[in-house]
C-alpha cells in the first residue's frame, strides 16, 4: 500500500471538471485508489463519490493506493495532483 497527502491548490477545489479528469486517470490502473478527507472516503473511479467529498481549496486529501500496479499508479496520481489540483 502506498499513500500520500496533498493540499488542494485549485481555487475552486475538486469540482466537476477536475473530478472527471481525476476519475479518468484513476481508471487507467488496476489498483484501488481511495481519496480521503476528514474521515470520509471515496473511490477515485466514482465521479459522484469524489465530488461528494466536497474538497475545497486549502484542504488536505489523503490518497491511498493498493494493488498490482500501485507503484505506477502512485507516481501517476501524485503527478496528476501536482499538475491539476
Amino acid at each position: 500500500m502506498k499513500k500520500f497527502d496533498y493540499i488542494i491548490k485549485d481555487k475552486v477545489g475538486i469540482h466537476a471538471r477536475p473530478a472527471g479528469i481525476l476519475v479518468k486517470e484513476a481508471r487507467k490502473f488496476q489498483s484501488s485508489i481511495i481519496l480521503g478527507k476528514e474521515g470520509k472516503t471515496a473511490e477515485a473511479t466514482k465521479l459522484m463519490a469524489v465530488m461528494g467529498l466536497g474538497v475545497k481549496c486549502g484542504q488536505t486529501v489523503t490518497v491511498t493506493i493498493e494493488g498490482a500496479d500501485e507503484d505506477n499508479a502512485y507516481e501517476a496520481m501524485k503527478a496528476f495532483f501536482e499538475a491539476n489540483l
